[in-house]
């Protein structure tokens, strides 16, 4: 994005201070809590920033904090713990609970993950198959729950996986942005068969780094980066990088803004497009068709993209991951807004996929429980 900014260009602090005086009255009160979000949040090494140039972390802290400035009565927040790091997540919850007592605010949080129900929360209304049960307390609610299984995939399908036939990195990085760096001498090998958690507060980097990966970042080509035994800059395209790689990410998720049938967005996987310019063949179709019945969407193959829940479609955005049956996957927080039990099937078929010959992972999460038992390595990036 570094190319899109011009004079014109609002920063972090612009924006917040007019989000702060459209909400309301310049009082001594406001300004307190104003600061004390920005403490919260650590917005300060953010307010000189440009919003484009934000992570998905910080942009959704920057969100959070514009919305909190208004004070409401009434807060209604969706999944409002999705990226934060863990720490920004037990201070987001902290701060709720004190907006909850001490400025009488009702918060309604829509959570999808619903074993980080905060402490605070003093009623739930569980939706099922779409009715809405009997509010009840939290620990009545969690007493009522069944326990997820060990495993949800089931051994039919998982034999089904690790019967589909097999297709017979060094780096040195500095990424640079004017005067922002974002990744410095970074020294990073990845072997053939590891599976790798990357971790890292909001803003360390862990997401340009994974583009740089992906070849979808220009400054990979003035850095020492090797992909598949091929010097970058080497006579390799783009697509030929691609092929070997299957990825989800939350921009990927946010990018996805065409009505297409669902399974038109798995195949789109398989020719490595955010939309499907081409069309692709029965075959193709076929292996389209069994990596979402794996992830138990058999009956939304012609569901417009739009009209599936969140849920439904990240579970369509992971399928396209595995659709080419890659040698890489990159799962950057593949588990954002799907519940407990499609969490463990997810979990179920990384397990299984990377028990196949020559398969590498690099898997990003803010939830350490999140991690597949699979993994093998794990690697942290500071915050510059």
């Amino acid at each position: 994005n570094q190319h899109d900014i011009d004079p014109e260009t609002p920063n972090v602090r612009d924006l917040l201070e007019k989000a702060y005086r459209l909400a309301g009255e310049d009082t001594e009160e406001r300004r307190e809590l104003q600061r004390h979000l920005y403490d919260l949040f650590h917005m300060e090494p953010l307010l000189d920033k440009y919003v484009i140039t934000l992570s998905s972390g910080e942009l959704r802290k920057f969100q959070l904090t514009k919305t909190l400035f208004a004070n409401p009565q009434k807060l209604i927040m969706d999944n409002p713990f999705i990226g934060l790091d863990a720490e920004t997540r037990d201070q987001l919850k902290e701060l709720l609970l004190l907006l909850a007592q001490k400025h009488e605010i009702e918060i309604i949080l829509v959570l999808s993950k619903t074993d980080d129900i905060p402490q605070f929360v003093s009623e739930v209304i569980e939706l099922r198959d779409g009715q809405a049960l009997p509010p009840c307390s939290r620990e009545e609610y969690y007493a009522r729950q069944n326990p997820v299984p060990a495993h949800v995939l089931s051994q039919e399908k998982r034999e089904a996986i690790l019967a589909l036939p097999y297709h017979d990195n060094d780096y040195q990085v500095s990424i640079r942005y004017g005067e922002r760096t974002i990744l410095s001498g970074l020294d990073w090998t990845v072997h053939n068969g590891e599976r790798w958690a990357l971790s890292g507060q909001n803003g360390s980097g862990k997401s340009t780094l994974l583009s740089l990966v992906c070849a979808d970042n220009p400054q990979s080509y003035a850095c020492d980066i090797t992909l598949f035994d091929r010097p970058r800059g080497s006579g390799e395209s783009i697509w030929d990088i691609k092929r070997h790689i299957g990825y989800v990410s939350p921009e990927m998720h946010r990018s996805y803004q065409r009505d297409l049938p669902a399974i038109r967005i798995v195949a789109s996987g398989l020719k490595d497009s955010v939309g499907l310019y081409v069309k692709p063949d029965e075959q193709e179709y076929a292996i389209c068709r069994f990596w979402m019945d794996i992830f138990g969407l058999t009956d939304k193959y012609e569901r417009p993209f739009m009209k599936l829940s969140s849920g439904e479609q990240r579970l369509v955005l992971v399928a396209r991951a595995f659709v080419k049956d890659p040698q890489l996957l990159i799962l950057d927080e593949p588990l954002h807004g799907l519940d407990l039990m499609n969490r463990r099937l997810v979990k179920d078929v990384i397990e299984t996929f990377c028990e196949r010959r020559n398969k590498t992972m690099i898997m990003v999460t803010h939830y350490e429980e999140e991690l597949p038992a699979i993994i093998t390595n794990k690697k942290y990036l500071i915050r510059q």
